[in-house]
């Protein structure tokens, strides 16, 4: 370590906004009191003790401090290590939380400069129509803007570590410091909130970090719903509005809006089958009917409010004919509901029809058949009609008030609120046609080939219930031949006896691999011949999708090759759509780690090449990143706007220009690069015995027994291969290990094999691709610590490996700062630097806490080469609560 790096690290503390730091003293002092209360003066004492000396190791480069460190943790009992490892947990979520309301606090204030009319804010979506507008004037402007579409689809992996239970109160502390910090409270009600707040902290410590049992895949589907009860059920439509508001300007929230909802929520849990065989076809109906009650409650308490505040006189606000005829045949349908609206709103009529309508909502929602509708557009119409008369009879402002906000609800969420995606391994599919072929659908069929046939009948059934769109897109892994998309219309019809009762079905591609990411054109040219597309395509209006894997990619060639391949495939896959005349949405499988894809999505988008965006985005949002993202209200609209704006910007003729001439001029770099760092991976992880060693350095078999997701961590792996290892843990390993090697590996023997700097230097400046993938490797290697990692390597017998490992390491650090001109890694990136070199001192305490727990169980006690049974239970338990730590401590891990 430089010393010019010790010194700004060692700065860095002071760096921290006031108010950020009042939060951070605040709540780490009551953390303090707490740990005083349950474990005596001798725990929190052993806490200060491992924290200053990591702090000081880290923060001026302290060699001796780090070793002091660690004898002390080797020192503590099995007790005692745990409760240290669950403090500086507890700490991780108590700053964490701090610094998400922090981000509010700053968005709110800059809305607050704003004095007269909506904020425009840098990557908003009023930023990027109106660069639009200048680009191509503002009706082909507003056109792009009316197809705009961001498609966030929400799935469970074993990624988000932290339990439920720890997740509510998080939310209810921050609740408590929202009410400090705006209300700012004195006396008798500072003292209550400081009791609240310490009874929180006191329940999150003394809340096991660690499941008892791995989830449910219905406890999964209860987390999001309670994510889309807090914070989507209204955030949409406030995203819809702020874009109305500045598209209106003085005419808005009294004339008809101009923006249209363009975020379709989709979700994969329940419906993702690819090696969870906890997702069977009971299971995706339970999901299903589990988030259209949701919605539907949802919709009808938003009517019942909405209802309520219309008490409009009919004499000033008389009803139009068609209000009337809605009226009768409300009353056809129930005297009952009628009756009852009547009577709670007299001489009010539109009240009365709202009112009516909520009625019709619940009785959806409980299935009774003669009062429910039908559909969401059969609501979506009865809606209009109550809008209409209020236009007519000059309330306009009610009309595109409340109500408006009631109508994008609705056209948003549906009855289903999400898209149910299936997703299906494709040798499933080929296996499952075999055994059909052999002994015919009613023959003797395994349990697997049943479960795929129920599956399409799940699909059904949720389809007749709920709509077309609540689940219809079917995602075959693996896809490496027209055959196996094929497969899924050919089971589709094998499930149901009459062809009119079988659902509608798109077959998605997922192409993973790197090398089915080379084949895919070739693949998708020859499912154009498949009769079943051809038929999707012209009901559709020639609509097709395709899904992109970042993980596997990863994995296969490592991290520098997958950028470029997946960026190559999606070129190719753009032209081939605009050949055939094809309206494309690529779906982008990213997870949550840099290794899988991660990093901000808004600036993904902008670095994408031309024609495959054209105003349509669609991700998968999983794991710790849901609650990141989705979870505040602020936060959450923020995103959504980031993404919708660069998905908007993604096709402007500058954008697309900028991709395009940068492509095609530093093609020989992108050449130059992908072999280098491919060779070098290779060397990496095909070198013999590398998979055995994988899982010694890291907690890789650990983390596999961690109840943190209802997914299995493998398809049937043996250690001796990491074919059939899925990429989460391949990532969430390395993650932990401090050596984030899936983000960065390789991309410091092809810089330095390409060796000119100022070429590199030019490239970062003028190829939005070459610069995502350094700021996203920059933000690795700040997460990344070479004297922990250090430690995790000597658990192996290989000091090749290790000495490989490391010094890739140290030439990807070189070559990244020198290209950046950064002193260290994000030190240009003032707020995610700052929050990355706070809570790495921290995360180093948990770091050796995990490395004393690998280091017994792999060594056994004494130097012994087995473990006590009950002593290595001890020692996995502390790991598992290393994990959650660390995982908490670092933020995207998986």
């Amino acid at each position: 370590m430089s010393d010019t790096t010790q010194t700004v690290r060692g700065s860095a503390r002071h760096e921290v906004p006031d108010p950020l730091r009042d939060d951070v003293r605040l709540l780490g002092g009551l953390l303090g009191t707490i740990l005083r209360e349950a474990g005596g003066q001798d725990l929190l004492d052993d806490v200060e003790r491992l924290r200053e000396l990591t702090i000081r190791a880290y923060g001026d480069g302290d060699a001796a401090a780090l070793d002091e460190a660690a004898e002390l943790v080797e020192g503590f009992t099995l007790d005692r290590a745990e409760q240290v490892a669950r403090a500086f947990t507890c700490y991780f979520h108590l700053a964490n939380l701090a610094e998400e309301y922090h981000r509010v606090r700053v968005l709110r204030a800059r809305e607050a400069e704003i004095r007269r009319g909506p904020a425009v804010l840098p990557d908003t979506l009023p930023e990027a129509f109106a660069q639009l507008t200048e680009e191509v004037g503002r009706p082909e402007a507003l056109r792009r803007l009316s197809e705009l579409e961001f498609r966030p689809v929400l799935t469970a992996h074993p990624t988000e570590a932290r339990r439920r239970a720890v997740s509510g109160a998080i939310r209810r502390i921050a609740d408590l410091l929202d009410e400090r910090d705006e209300r700012r409270p004195g006396g008798v009600s500072l003292a209550e909130n400081d009791r609240l707040l310490l009874a929180e902290i006191d329940t999150m410590w003394r809340t096991s970090p660690i499941r008892t049992s791995k989830p449910s895949v219905l406890d999964e589907v209860k987390t999001v719903m309670g994510v889309f009860d807090a914070v989507l059920f209204d955030v949409f439509p406030a995203v819809y509005r702020r874009l109305d508001d500045w598209l209106l300007a003085g005419d808005a929230g009294r004339a008809a809006p101009v923006a249209r909802p363009f975020v379709r929520l989709g979700s994969w849990i329940g419906g993702d089958r690819d090696g969870n065989p906890n997702v069977t076809a009971e299971i995706t109906r339970q999901a299903a009917t589990l988030a259209a009650e949701h919605a539907l409650s949802a919709l009808e308490a938003a009517t019942r409010q909405a209802g309520r505040k219309f008490t409009l006189d009919q004499d000033g606000t008389p009803p139009s004919a068609g209000l009337n005829a809605l009226w009768q045949r409300t009353r056809q349908l129930s005297e009952e509901v009628a009756q009852r609206a009547a009577v709670a709103s007299p001489h009010e009529p539109h009240r009365a029809a709202l009112l009516a309508i909520a009625d019709r909502i619940a009785a959806t929602r409980l299935r009774d058949a003669d009062l429910a509708y039908t559909d969401a557009e059969q609501l979506e119409a009865d809606l209009r009609v109550v809008q209409d008369s209020l236009v007519e009879a000059g309330a306009s402002r009610a009309a595109y008030g409340d109500l408006q906000r009631l109508v994008w609800q609705v056209q948003t969420f549906g009855f289903h609120l999400a898209e149910l995606e299936v997703r299906q391994h494709s040798q499933v599919h080929a296996a499952a046609l075999a055994e059909i072929a052999e002994h015919g659908v009613g023959g003797p069929l395994s349990e697997r080939t049943v479960e795929v046939l129920d599956t399409f009948r799940a699909i059904g059934a949720v389809q007749r219930r709920f709509g077309e769109r609540a689940a219809r897109r079917y995602i075959v892994s693996f896809t490496q031949s027209p055959e196996h998309l094929a497969a899924v219309y050919e089971l589709a019809a094998r499930a149901f006896p009459d062809p009119a009762d079988a659902p509608v079905i798109d077959a998605i591609p997922l192409f993973e691999t790197f090398a089915d990411l080379q084949n895919s054109v070739p693949i998708l040219e020859a499912m154009l011949e498949l009769p079943q597309v051809k038929s999707r395509l012209a009901a559709n209006g020639r609509r097709v999708e395709v899904m992109l894997g970042y993980s596997d990619s990863s994995k296969d060639v490592g991290p520098v090759s997958a950028t470029l391949a997946l960026h190559d495939a999606q070129s190719r896959i753009a032209d081939w759509a605009r050949q055939n005349d094809l309206t494309l949405t690529l779906f982008h499988g990213r997870g949550g780690a840099l290794g899988r894809g991660g990093g901000p999505a808004n600036r993904a988008v902008l670095a994408q090449p031309p024609h495959s965006v054209d105003g349509r985005f669609k991700l998968t949002e999983q794991g710790e990143v849901i609650l990141a993202r989705y979870g505040d209200p602020t936060i959450a609209a923020r995103h959504i706007e980031q993404v919708a704006a660069a998905t908007l910007l993604a096709s402007a003729p500058s954008t697309e220009k900028l991709n395009a001439s940068a492509a095609a001029r530093w093609a020989d770099l992108a050449t130059a690069l992908d072999a280098a760092s491919r060779e070098r991976f290779h060397a990496l992880v095909r070198a013999d015995g590398f998979p055995q060693w994988f899982a010694q350095v890291t907690p890789l078999e650990e983390v596999g027994l961690l109840p943190i997701g209802s997914r299995p961590a493998r398809r049937g792996l043996s250690v001796s291969s990491l074919d059939d290892l899925r990429a989460i843990p391949w990532v969430f390993s390395w993650s932990q290990a401090r050596i984030n090697l899936a983000g960065w590996f390789g991309l410091g023997t092809a810089l330095a094999a390409y060796g000119d700097l100022a070429s590199l230097q030019a490239a970062r400046a003028e190829w939005p691709l070459f610069a995502t993938l350094l700021d996203n490797v920059e933000m690795s290697l700040a997460k990344t610590d070479e004297r922990i990692a250090a430690k995790y390597l000597a658990l192996g017998d290989r000091d090749d490996l290790a000495a490989m490992v490391l010094d890739e390491l140290r030439l990807t650090r070189e070559w990244v700062l020198r290209i950046s001109g950064n002193a260290w890694p994000l030190a240009n990136r003032r707020v995610l630097g700052r929050a990355v070199q706070l809570r790495s001192p921290y995360v180093d305490a948990l770091s050796l806490l995990q490395v004393r727990a690998l280091r017994g169980l792999r060594t056994g006690v004494d130097g012994e080469s087995a473990v006590d049974g009950d002593y290595a239970a001890r020692l996995q338990h502390l790991l598992l609560l290393t994990v959650n730590g660390v995982s908490a401590g670092l933020q995207n891990t998986g």
